[in-house]
């Protein structure tokens, strides 16, 4: 069984075109025990100012029949990996996380969850650049932090 997707957006300066295909696969002999369906999502991106157009093509697999995963649903659990990729991308820039020497028991758990606290205290109190906000909080190192978080 094949089924098919296509979604159109434009925001962010760019035009994006998302194809999504799916197959079911079981039964074919492949070398994963638990895929029930096959996915290949083509993306063509084109840069509204230069015109440049970039295409990637993602492939994926999931244990989930046709009738537990359409199009629909795996292109939003895709989009939604976008969003796991940003905070990641705030926690890498801005606190370094992927340079981190901290490896062993729960340290980087904690660390994480420490990131985490400070990435939404910051966006709670306003601030929508994470790196400006830290910066900003610095000036009153003693003070500020506190106040955020309401115990000063």
């Amino acid at each position: 069984m094949t089924a098919r997707r296509y979604d159109r957006e434009r925001g962010h300066g760019r035009r994006e075109t998302r194809s999504i295909r799916m197959l079911t696969v079981t039964g074919l002999g492949l070398d994963f025990p638990h895929v029930v369906q096959a996915v290949k999502i083509l993306r063509h991106r084109t840069d509204l100012k230069t015109g440049r157009v970039t295409r990637q093509t993602i492939h994926a697999i999931t244990n989930m029949t046709a009738r537990e995963a359409s199009p629909q649903l795996i292109g939003r659990i895709t989009r939604a990996q976008w969003g796991i990729e940003a905070l990641h991308h705030i926690r890498d820039t801005t606190f370094a996380e992927d340079a981190s020497k901290i490896r062993t028991g729960h340290g980087p758990e904690n660390m994480a969850t420490l990131r985490n606290l400070a990435i939404n205290t910051l966006r709670d109190a306003g601030h929508r650049n994470i790196a400006a906000g830290l910066r900003e909080v610095s000036y009153i190192p003693f003070t500020r932090p506190l106040d955020l978080l309401g115990l000063a």
